[in-house]
């Protein structure tokens, strides 16, 4: 004679036990956008507009306080340089559009807006091209450019060769950017010294 179990049965649907199972976590965020938690989108793209808007203006104003004499420091010698006058060319022969274009650069961006004050091109006229140049940097830097980054992130987390190549890029482009700099700063005594060298006889 069989014994009757004193534990009660319990019946539960396979529905209901699906959905007491833990709920799947939250989908994350486009890599592709620029995102800080709580803060809509085009909070952050109007900030990174009027991040980039403020510096080209101060750049700008920079430059045609070199022309006026009104600033005296490192910038009156780098005007001199072969990028200053690279950009100097460039916009003589570009105009307007080489300022909204150099939004769109790496290392270009600032000698061309300290040019174009230096050159005391209007301002009006300046900031019809920088506008649009602004806009474009703070979109592409706020999608693409983070797309990018989170990128690279990932694939250096998941492999330790990534992460190794990524501190490898980083360490060679602030090695690039401190020796062009030098070379710079070694280049400026050298054409003053060239300028205020008097002409010989025959010359």
């Amino acid at each position: 004679m069989s014994v009757p179990s004193l534990v009660p049965t319990l019946a539960i649907p396979a529905a209901q036990v699906v959905s007491a199972a833990p709920s799947p976590l939250p989908a994350q965020a486009d890599p592709g956008i620029f995102l800080i938690s709580g803060v809509p989108f085009w909070v952050i793209l109007v900030f990174a507009f009027a991040i980039v808007f403020c510096r080209a203006q101060g750049t700008y104003w920079l430059g045609r306080g070199l022309r006026v004499g009104t600033v005296r420091s490192r910038w009156a010698r780098y005007v001199e340089t072969d990028g200053a006058q690279r950009a100097l060319r460039t916009l003589n022969r570009w105009g307007l559009p080489a300022v909204t274009i150099s939004f769109l650069t790496i290392g270009i961006q600032t000698v061309i807006n300290l040019m174009a004050g230096y050159t005391r091109m209007p301002f009006v006229r300046y900031l019809v091209a920088m506008v649009p140049g602004c806009a474009a940097w703070a979109i592409i830097w706020t999608t693409i450019g983070a797309a990018a980054f989170n990128t690279a992130l990932l694939v250096a987390a998941r492999s330790p060769i990534g992460l190794a190549v990524l501190a490898a890029a980083v360490t060679g482009v602030g090695a690039w950017v401190i020796v062009r700099r030098r070379r710079r700063r070694a280049v400026s005594p050298e054409l003053a010294a060239t300028s205020a060298r008097p002409a010989g006889p025959g010359q």
